[in-house]
């Protein structure tokens, strides 16, 4: 062999070993590693509603007539007090011209028989007249009081039936359109006995509904209760353009109960919308943590890996050996994510998922 041939062979041989060290390298990764940790965390849903007016104002005439006058603008604002509506009113003057005109009549036949009776009592009393013509004389005086009370009673009546052609908005709100117009007959028996409705705005409603199996559970109850005020915390809203609304909600009341082992609850939540930012009707995307703080298994976002549906994580045994795992997502709030399947103090993989194989030797980065 020349020497020549002799350097070949050995540079031959120091590839030869530069790859095989290179390949035993690779079989064992550098990666980062985190332990597993228990928190007291909260459970956060997302729920879809539609929200709804804190209150409607149903508006219905309290008298009969022709609607002579409409003194608002269709799905505008009104304010409390507002006149909104006009009734011809004639009808109901005539009315009163005719019960003042009675009252009238029924004061003077009252002071007559009251004069009459005053005239009487001392008559009686030397017998110059029978006890039975102070006794009639007592009646028709008692009688003529009755009368003009009634009477008075009437002109009061009839002074409101006036008030009553005057249709005053009872609410702040959004007035919705009327579908009477004007020349209509309206009015209690009527084709038009609900003329319009206020939708108070300033505060909008949501219905959340919770699975009765899962009120229970985050609940922490064995049973149903109406006051669930507890129930929720931290209520948001989304806007159509993803960004959060400004004001949090709370927690109103619970709308319906339910049987305790099946069925759904309704929790009925309230913004408070002084700008009018909310519209009633609208869908809304909602987020409220529910139910108690419980201790849960939390790995940082990093650590999950989601392939079909399938959330996963790289255990790292006390041997360095990568262990795959299927785990379950609790709840996720984008930096932690709280996982079921774990047991506090595992150590998982951070980063280099991609990367492992299961029963892979791994060196950890300190």
């Amino acid at each position: 062999m020349n020497k020549l041939s002799i350097s070949v062979a050995l540079l031959l041989c120091l590839l030869s070993c530069t790859r095989v060290a290179k390949q035993s390298n690779s079989d064992q990764s550098a990666i980062k590693v985190v332990k597993v940790l228990s928190d007291s965390v909260v459970t956060r849903e997302s729920f879809i509603a539609t929200l709804q007016p804190n209150y409607v104002a149903v508006v219905q005439p309290r008298v009969s007539g022709y609607l002579s006058a409409k003194m608002f603008d269709n799905g505008m604002p009104v304010r409390r007090g507002q006149v909104i509506f006009r009734i011809d009113s004639r009808e109901q003057m005539a009315n009163l011209l005719s019960a003042k005109a009675d009252y009238t009549t029924a004061k003077a036949n009252a002071i007559e028989a009251q004069n009459n009776y005053n005239r009487a009592v001392p008559l009686v009393a030397i017998d110059a007249i029978s006890q039975a013509q102070f006794d009639q004389y007592k009646a028709q005086y008692e009688a003529a009081m009755a009368a003009t009370a009634s009477a008075e009673q009437r002109v009061k009546n009839s002074e409101l039936e006036v008030e009553y052609t005057t249709i005053r908005a009872a609410i702040d709100g959004v007035i919705s359109a009327s579908e009477a117009y004007i020349g209509d007959f309206v009015g209690p028996g009527t084709k038009f006995s609900t003329l319009t409705r206020i939708e108070n705005v300033d505060t909008l409603c949501a219905n959340i509904a919770i699975p009765m199996a899962q009120y229970l559970n985050l609940s922490g109850r064995k049973s149903f209760t109406y006051n669930n005020e507890g129930l929720l915390s931290d209520i948001t809203l989304s806007l159509a353009d993803g960004s959060l609304y400004p004001f949090k909600g709370s927690y109103s009341y619970t709308k319906s109960a339910v049987a305790d082992t099946e069925g759904t609850i309704i929790i009925v939540v309230s913004f408070p919308n002084p700008h009018y930012l909310l519209k009633s009707g609208q869908f809304a995307r909602l987020s409220a943590n529910v139910g108690r703080y419980m201790e849960r298994i939390t790995v940082p976002a990093t650590a999950v890996r989601q392939n079909q549906g399938v959330n996963s994580v790289w255990v790292i045994t006390p041997d360095s050996v990568a262990e795959y795992r299927q785990v379950t997502v609790v709840s996720n709030d984008g930096e932690n994510i709280a996982l079921k399947g774990l047991n506090k103090g595992e150590s998982v993989a951070l980063d280099g998922n991609a990367k492992l194989t299961n029963g892979q030797k791994v060196n950890i980065l300190l």
